[in-house]
């Protein structure tokens, strides 16, 4: 059991790296348009409060982020220079497990979801009139 509850943490720890060297990806102006966007979609969906399946449900609600960050993570390594790559996971490393300050991509995540609440109450308000 101990060393079961020791990968969830050691797993942690490298998603926190990771993430922290795709923002810092996210900021450099070498990287690739498709990686960055690939990189924001990652970074946003992992920081996002709301997840495509509520972590609620069980095995389900945790799948989704043991699976679709990693291979957004994996897509955005992929598209990617290799030493841009590994100059990012150094950088990362001076954060020692602290992801940086995200305030503005924290706004930009609650706008998105208040917009896709918007077009929901529009849709649903536009289909009952309809009915």
């Amino acid at each position: 059991m101990k060393s079961l509850k020791f990968f969830a943490i050691a797993n942690k720890a490298t998603l926190i790296h990771y993430l922290t060297a795709l923002w810092l990806l996210l900021k450099d102006p070498r990287t690739p348009l498709a990686a960055k966007l690939v990189a924001g979609v990652v970074v946003a969906y992992a920081l996002s409060p709301i997840d495509l399946i509520p972590d609620f449900i069980p095995v389900l609600g945790l799948l989704d982020d043991v699976i679709l960050v990693p291979l957004g993570v994996a897509l955005a390594v992929k598209l990617v220079p290799t030493p841009l790559w590994a100059e990012m996971r150094q950088q990362a490393e001076s954060f020692q497990g602290r992801l940086p300050k995200m305030m503005w991509g924290l706004l930009i995540v609650a706008a998105i979801w208040l917009v896709l609440l918007a077009a929901f109450i529009y849709w649903l308000v536009h289909s009952v009139l309809n009915a």
